[in-house]
């Protein structure tokens, strides 16, 4: 069996929905193995534009397998709406080609109403989707929450429920917003149940069951945004390195195959958090006019910033990746230099790390390194000989920055328009 692993290097957001997608086609079986519907990927079709946020990116390919393994929290609602939206579409969905894993934690109505409350409690907030994904993993990791399997029974899943509200119910005690009432989250739950549960699955007996399978394991969020090795606390609730494409689909570590860090040739990020390369000035509206750096999910426009290879680097160690999938790199065509962060400056002293602590995070001054633009089109190339000279000039800088080799480079979101250098698969 050969496996890739795809994951972003920065803070989400590189482009991940679009590789996956190509990278579909070499794949048996495509797993979307952590976060929730808080991420988004969004696809270009023949013309036609695809917003996923829960459904693994294969879902949109025939005769694939698509997995949400247990480390995703699923919303019932929202999973189901964007069934419902991708059928109305023509896209085939059914329990031949979709399975939940059985004991994914679900995502319940108090729980966005506790990330709302939170932000509100929280001086500065940390500047969540306000989608009850944090609240969500917390009952997870205390042992209160609600799975998948739980669905399936009706008197377990009200004892559970009434337990968990008592829980939380100190938290909206003085609150104007209350949470629906234990009978309407029953109510919608057993709605949901009927459609939901002939997806699930044991999804670790699944792979057991398919060991020559090609599987491509879909990351969300990026590596900065990992509970453990992110800018904590401006960090997403899940972990986004690859190990957890093996702990969340039960399957051996080996076996999460090539790692493949999704980078975007510049940076950007949203919500709150350190961001050392951000450009809040003409340089960063401009990157998000030609970017389109709006939030799939949230619609929440995206700070943007040149390319930080320290950054990208330390996530290359961190997350043991074999190559990058460059993307966006024609939303740089028209600048006439473009600057890469090459290091950072705290009280005089280079680093060549982002250091965890905020207090040192927020004195952080970026080293920048300035190179000529190439000032031409390299939108759809499919080829290195259809790019620029400056441009590949680009591209080898940052292989020599951040010590990794690109694999494939995307040169606009249409599904072909991209360079193959190395094929994870092969």
């Amino acid at each position: 069996m050969s496996s890739v692993t795809v994951i972003g290097t920065q803070w989400g957001d590189e482009g991940k929905g679009k590789v996956v997608d190509w990278l579909s086609e070499r794949a048996d079986i495509i797993v979307r193995f952590q976060g929730g519907h808080n991420a988004g990927h969004t696809l270009v079709i023949d013309g036609e534009t695809y917003k996923l946020s829960l459904l693994p990116s294969g879902i949109l390919r025939k005769n694939k397998l698509a997995v949400i393994a247990s480390g995703v929290v699923i919303d019932p609602q929202a999973l189901l709406k964007e069934i419902d939206e991708l059928q109305e579409r023509g896209v085939e969905i059914s329990p031949d080609n979709l399975v939940i894993a059985e004991n994914a934690s679900l995502i319940l109505p108090i729980h966005r109403y506790m990330d709302k409350r939170q932000e509100q409690v929280l001086r500065g907030g940390i500047g969540t989707t306000l989608r009850g994904i944090g609240p969500a993993y917390a009952d997870r990791a205390a042992r209160r929450a609600l799975r998948v399997c739980d669905l399936a029974d009706k008197s377990y899943l009200r004892t559970r429920l009434t337990s968990l509200l008592d829980h939380h119910a100190p938290l909206f005690s003085d609150s104007p917003d209350k949470p629906p009432s234990l009978q309407e989250m029953l109510t919608s739950l057993e709605e949901s149940a009927s459609r939901i549960l002939p997806f699930a699955q044991p999804v670790w007996r699944l792979f057991e069951g398919r060991r020559h399978a090609q599987i491509l394991f879909e990351g969300a969020q990026g590596v900065h945004l990992d509970l453990d090795h992110g800018t904590f606390p401006y960090v997403t609730s899940s972990r986004t390195v690859p190990a957890e494409a093996a702990c969340s689909s039960g399957i051996a570590t080996r076996r999460v195959g090539f790692v493949l860090g999704i980078t975007k040739a510049y940076t950007t990020r949203v919500g709150l958090g350190p961001f050392p390369s951000e450009q809040d000035n003409e340089i960063g509206e401009r990157l998000g006019k030609l970017g389109n750096e709006f939030g799939t999910v949230t619609n929440r426009k995206r700070r943007c910033g040149w390319f930080d290879a320290v950054l990208v680097r330390q996530s290359g160690i961190i997350a043991g990746i074999d190559g990058i999938a460059l993307t966006k790199m024609d939303v740089l065509d028209s600048f006439a230099e473009i600057d890469i962060c090459v290091g950072y400056l705290i009280d005089g002293e280079r680093w060549t790390h982002l250091p965890p602590h905020p207090f040192l995070q927020a004195r952080i001054e970026p080293i920048f390194e300035t190179m000529p633009g190439w000032r031409a089109s390299t939108r759809g190339a499919r080829s290195w000989a259809d790019l620029p000279a400056q441009a590949i000039k680009y591209v080898r800088r940052i292989e020599e920055l951040i010590r990794q080799p690109v694999s494939l480079l995307s040169t606009s979101p249409e599904r072909e328009d991209v360079i193959v250098v190395r094929d994870p698969f092969f």
